[in-house]
């Protein structure tokens, strides 16, 4: 399966803006009012994520999520547009995101993605996903696809690694 470097319909990156003054900096992660009217957070987690470390490659089947990198540490995320339906299957998407690139991606259901901790010092990422985590009450079956647990999976997050296994 072979995917092409382009655009993924759907995916909505995001730089932050930072308001700095002498007590540091804020930046907005999101407002209701710049968000697609299709996607509302129903749940937060901050996650850290250790020098080197790879999350994914993953996707879901009903959640989508929004991603937000603000540092400390640097992250490579990676998505593949893995739907059949639409106008941009089978593109991949590369981005630099972290302390020295803030920002979020809005991640749809059926977009595989991943992302590594590029810097010297663990990352912290924000998700602010539109599903709760396994439903109400964690009753439910955890909405994931994990590719990360198939040797074989065509979703390599380094184009020259996965050139070099085939």
């Amino acid at each position: 399966m072979a995917f092409q470097k382009g655009p993924i319909e759907g995916v909505v990156i995001t730089p932050f803006r930072k308001f700095v003054d002498e007590r540091g900096w804020l930046a907005e992660i999101f407002r209701h009012d710049e968000l697609p009217a299709r996607f509302r957070p129903e749940m937060a987690y901050v996650s850290v994520t250790n020098p080197g470390v790879l999350r994914g490659p993953h996707e879901h089947v009903d959640q989508a999520d929004l991603f937000c990198w603000v540092g400390p540490g640097d992250f490579k995320l990676t998505l593949w547009d893995n739907r059949p339906d639409s106008p941009t299957y089978r593109n991949r998407m590369e981005l630099a995101m972290g302390a020295n690139n803030p920002g979020s991606a809005i991640i749809p259901k059926g977009v595989v993605h991943c992302y590594r901790c590029i810097s010297a010092e663990p990352g912290f990422v924000i998700n602010c996903p539109d599903r709760l985590f396994m439903g109400k009450g964690k009753a439910e079956p955890i909405d994931e696809i994990r590719h990360e647990d198939d040797p074989e999976n065509p979703f390599v997050q380094d184009e020259r690694a996965r050139r070099a296994s085939l």
